[in-house]
């Protein structure tokens, strides 16, 4: 199993191997062949962090049959996406913060994140494994009532762009298939969302291939498949863990921010 991992030791950060409860130490960059230094950490000893800064962060909306019947939406013809800023990005373990001064609701939102490796343009569903790194767990925040604050023009980058509202982690799996997946979201020890890749209405590699065609994607893109039902309200102090097996667990906190 091939689980990049980015992470903090003493006062150095590196790149490795997760396999159990070991780290395999790494010298190559990201999107490289491994190369082991021979060094094994425990994991324990260690502070993860996001496993990469994405180039750009791509997420998509009403991207599963169930959710679009329960909301009544329609089925779109094309991937349906809009864009986050890699600010925004944090690493498990880290706390979400709400925005400053504001009282509305923070809903958290576990999707399934695909890295790409290598650059392409106009590429076929077929060939989409080719230029997929790996996958990830996301939790795609959003602070709802930015969304429709502004009747004339709906704001996805500002209602899901504030710092520490894309967590994702723990680690890349690079040797993984998509099709037979789950997607967690546990609130405080209690299943929130559970649902499978299998419902989504364009799956990982459709997905790739279809932006594909509207814009060339690079090594370090990150795309947010979208979410399912059960998205909820974080209150502060809620403890949030996006779990995709295979891939492991992103746990975070929301909390207020910090005076």
């Amino acid at each position: 199993m091939s689980n990049w991992v980015k992470f903090r030791h003493g006062d150095t950060t590196h790149l490795g191997l997760l396999d159990g409860g070991r780290i395999e130490v790494c010298s190559n960059r990201l999107f490289e062949p491994a190369v082991k230094t021979g060094e094994t950490l425990d994991a324990g000893d260690v502070t993860l962090l996001a496993p990469f800064t994405p180039n750009s962060i791509l997420a998509l909306w009403n991207n599963f049959h169930e959710r679009a019947e329960a909301e009544g939406q329609t089925i779109p013809v094309t991937p349906l996406y809009f864009m986050k800023p890699v600010t925004s990005v944090i690493g498990p373990g880290e706390t979400i913060y709400r925005p400053r001064g504001h009282a509305g609701r923070v809903i958290f939102e576990a999707e399934l994140g695909i890295v790409i490796g290598r650059e392409c343009r106009d590429i076929d569903a077929s060939d989409a494994d080719d230029y997929i790194f790996g996958y990830t767990c996301v939790n795609d925040v959003t602070a709802i009532e930015f969304l429709f604050e502004d009747k004339a023009f709906q704001q996805w980058t500002r209602s899901k762009g504030f710092d520490t509202f894309t967590p994702l982690g723990p680690c890349i799996n690079s040797d993984i298939a998509p099709d037979d997946l789950r997607i967690l979201a546990i609130q405080n020890d209690e299943t929130r969302q559970d649902y499978p890749v299998s419902d989504m209405i364009y799956g990982p590699r459709e997905i790739v291939a279809m932006i594909s065609t509207y814009q060339t994607l690079v090594p370090g893109d990150l795309i947010c498949c979208g979410t399912s039902v059960g998205a909820r309200t974080m209150k502060p102090g809620s403890e949030i863990h996006i779990s995709i097996p295979g891939i492991g667990t992103l746990e975070n906190r929301f909390d207020d921010f910090p005076d």
